[in-house]
């Protein structure tokens, strides 16, 4: 099978970006994003981004993960997808609507020489209940909760941005440290359907440094629901002002969270190269 795509990054998270309609009938997406996700017998990302028609919003993201699962949402991915659909044609307006599991998110281009450099997005509202998460607890939030794992003591903080995302505030941000401890919580019984683990840290009231380990991904430069998952958090505790600059590995971040909690993300989104994918 000879299948046409473009990849993309968004803050160094990276993705294979197809249309539905460009699929051999029949195809597994689940078979399809293991196999071009990988990194050295495919084409190499973090996770697979299908263009499909919408019947509730001006079109549809299909977001598989590098291991084949599917996943509700995915920030960084969102706003490849945005760039991809308008600089192709798909949409013309530059405010539009796009339908995920996760529901629809309302975004908005920014263009530059060459198309979409940027999106914004209004990612909604965190969600607390640990039943819609979910997470194994009978507390009414899982806030600031101490968790032990192999010996190391955790505070964590989980939420529904989208996707689940447990928040750990620390000084610690070494990559070993991360994946060593990422996914041992990511699979721990507490998250029956897993968690994305997002280490974070401080530096002021409108700057923080993030680090993750995404479900289904593994480390990743950049998680743009798990940035917002964190500054979302860090305002909930009084940690930050409304406005933060957020620095991942692969690029920069804003989040922006407004009186009623509601938080928008901004960032860019970049264009790599076209290919056909030779799948057998």
């Amino acid at each position: 099978m000879n299948i046409p795509f473009k990849k993309m990054h968004g803050a160094g998270n990276d993705f294979v970006v197809i249309k539905l309609e460009e699929l051999p009938e029949g195809i597994s997406l689940s078979d399809f994003a293991a196999k071009s996700c990988h990194r050295h017998f495919g084409i190499g990302a973090d996770g697979i981004l299908v263009v499909a028609p919408s019947e509730v919003a001006d079109t549809k993201m299909i977001y598989y993960n590098s291991d084949g699962s599917l996943a509700n949402m995915c920030g960084n991915g969102i706003r490849c997808f945005a760039k991809f659909v308008h600089d192709e044609g798909i949409v013309k307006q530059d405010q539009f609507s796009v339908e995920t599991l996760a529901g629809v998110l309302l975004l908005e281009v920014k263009g530059g020489d060459c198309g979409v450099e940027a999106v914004k997005v209004n990612m909604g509202h965190m969600i607390f209940e640990p039943s819609q998460i979910p997470v194994a607890t009978t507390k009414d939030r899982f806030i600031k909760e101490a968790l032990e794992i192999d010996g190391e003591y955790f505070e964590v903080s989980t939420v529904l941005m989208g996707v689940p995302h447990t928040v750990i505030f620390s000084q610690q941000l070494n990559i070993e440290y991360i994946k060593k401890y990422g996914p041992m919580i990511e699979k721990h019984h507490l998250f029956p359907k897993k968690t994305n683990v997002n280490f974070a840290k401080i530096i002021d009231r409108g700057h923080i440094q993030v680090k993750t380990w995404e479900r289904g991904a593994g480390y990743t430069l950049a998680c743009g629901t798990g940035v917002t998952s964190v500054c979302g958090i860090a305002h909930h505790l009084d940690y930050v002002d409304g406005d933060v600059t957020v620095d991942a590995d692969g690029g920069r971040l804003r989040i922006t969270i407004t009186r009623n909690d509601e938080i928008f993300m901004e960032g860019p989104a970049t264009d790599i190269c076209r290919g056909i994918f030779f799948m057998k």
